[in-house]
């Protein structure tokens, strides 16, 4: 054979023998599907970032093949301050994630009749998951470390949640540089027994952008460009939301 052809062939050869290299160490992985639960009211850059860098993490260690992320908003019936209608949520959500290859929005949480636990939302996940793949495949909780510490809030969680929560699922948590997660579930007893079902990613760039923040600076008639999707913003103002109520008098 000429060397000019030959070269080409040992070319083709290295980049199929790479393939089945890469598809060997991919099989050796656990699936993952992340799954954040939340209010998203509205659904900010920073939630989508929390979704890159856990996968980042995740397929770091060498352990994890994250294929896909999961949003789920809360049902309106959760009552927090700045709920808007779920139907505006999801589909903020849906159009912050229009453009990407592995997020998606699922709906079913606040389709039910009244408010779902996370750990409810989580069996129903894996049940759908697990009914879709034929490899075994892990949903795990994506969150920050703000819900990590609402576990020591009295009475919010059931004590058998976080149980199957962090041991059956498992948390990424995403912390902001600063913070310290890993001092937290040191202290805390139960999550320090089930410390090896918790990941925790730390966010160097800073970032505080809530959707707290921006309400407030919706209301205000202040820019949010750059802090949420320009779709989301376009919707925001299409539907009226989170609007300064002026007619109210004023304490």
């Amino acid at each position: 054979m000429d060397a000019e052809l030959a070269a080409p062939e040992a070319k083709r050869a290295r980049i199929d023998c790479n393939s089945v290299e890469e598809d060997s160490m991919a099989s050796n992985r656990l699936r993952v599907v992340l799954v954040m639960c939340g209010s998203f009211s509205p659904i900010t850059f920073l939630h989508l970032r929390l979704f890159e860098l856990a996968r980042d993490a995740l397929h770091s260690s060498g352990k994890y093949l994250v294929n896909k992320g999961i949003i789920s908003p809360v049902h309106d019936s959760y009552g927090k301050k700045g709920l808007v209608p779920s139907e505006h949520r999801l589909e903020m959500c849906k159009l912050a994630v229009k453009h990407s290859d592995w997020i998606r929005v699922d709906p079913w949480e606040s389709k039910q009749e009244k408010w779902s636990t996370t750990v409810r939302v989580l069996r129903h996940l894996q049940r759908v998951e697990s009914s879709e793949n034929t490899a075994p495949v892990s949903v795990k909780l994506l969150c920050g470390a703000d819900l990590l510490e609402s576990f020591a809030t009295p009475d919010l969680w059931k004590p058998e949640d976080i149980e199957e929560i962090v041991s059956k699922f498992g948390l990424v948590v995403v912390s902001r540089s600063g913070s310290n997660p890993e001092r937290f579930v040191y202290e805390s007893d139960q999550l320090n027994a089930l410390k090896k079902h918790i990941h925790l990613v730390t966010e160097w760039i800073g970032n505080d952008v809530s959707s707290t923040k921006i309400r407030r600076s919706l209301a205000r008639g202040e820019s949010v460009r750059y802090l949420i999707p320009d779709s989301v913003i376009d919707y925001i103002k299409q539907n009226k939301l989170y609007q300064c109520d002026h007619s109210r008098p004023k304490l």
